[in-house]
């Protein structure tokens, strides 16, 4: 975390006279430029290590998660077809919240006769 401190006083101390010395700004702008990527790159190579840790623990859970749930996603994509077929959720007063087709499916008479 030092790393990243220090890196970002340095730019900002390096922004400043340049600035103030000279009448051209994008040398300025420059400067804060270079400072900006010197504080990103600082950062990436603080969490970098943390980042490759947590993926490795959340691995084999994330695996567990799309064995489990993989086909349970891919019959409810079938069942809803293409999204572009909706209109955008709508939430009631009473909380219940209503996805409509933009064309409604046309009914289908049931097959084989209903005993009433």
């Amino acid at each position: 975390m030092k790393h990243i401190i220090y890196a970002a006083s340095v730019a900002c101390l390096m922004s400043v006279p340049a600035t103030a010395q000279d009448s051209d700004m994008s040398e300025g702008f420059n400067l804060i430029e270079e400072g900006v990527k010197l504080f990103f790159r600082g950062l990436s190579d603080e969490f970098e290590p943390q980042m490759e840790e947590f993926a490795r623990q959340m691995e084999p859970a994330l695996r567990g998660f799309i064995e489990e749930m993989g086909p349970a996603m891919r019959e409810l994509g079938d069942m809803i077809g293409e999204l572009d077929d909706y209109h955008a959720p709508e939430k009631l007063p009473n909380g219940d919240i209503i996805i409509r087709r933009k064309s409604p499916l046309a009914l289908t008479e049931p097959e084989g006769e209903i005993d009433l």
